[in-house]
């Protein structure tokens, strides 16, 4: 379990510091809706799985692939009820990540279960990062 890390104080304001590093982030439209990726690489595949529940795979998520980045792009809906009171989030949220040098972007596969959204795609064999160029010795003798 991890332990939220808490902050030194920084002199008299504090607290300046604290909205400063997130200016006016109450104002931004759904900015505490972002959804929670995890990653990593498991038989010669980078994986990303990420929680998206309540969502239909089929018509609320859209994958692209380009450049080395990865976005994922949902949105859950609001159906409509006369609700009291709703904590639940509706809206678009978007997420991009860069991919590993060597992920292959043509083999690119997406499964969703039980909330979870998992891409994965293959990595190719690492490629040498350079090779040696020997340098000779001329025979001009000047």
């Amino acid at each position: 379990m991890s332990v939220p890390m808490q902050r030194q104080a920084r002199g008299l304001v504090p607290d300046l510091f604290d909205w400063l590093e997130a200016p006016l982030s109450a104002l931004r439209p759904m900015a505490g809706q972002q959804m929670r990726f995890e990653d990593y690489i498991a038989d010669g595949r980078y994986v990303l799985r990420a929680e998206l529940p309540g969502i239909d795979p089929e018509k609320d998520v859209e994958i692209t692939v380009s450049s080395g980045i990865l976005t994922v792009h949902a949105e859950r809906r609001q159906e409509e009820r006369q609700a009291h009171r709703t904590e639940f989030r509706y809206g678009a949220f978007t997420r991009s990540v860069p991919l590993p040098p060597n992920a292959d972007e043509s083999d690119v596969r997406a499964t969703y279960d039980q909330g979870i959204l998992e891409v994965s795609m293959r990595l190719a064999d690492e490629k040498e990062e350079g090779r040696r160029i020997p340098v000779g010795r001329s025979d001009t003798g000047t």
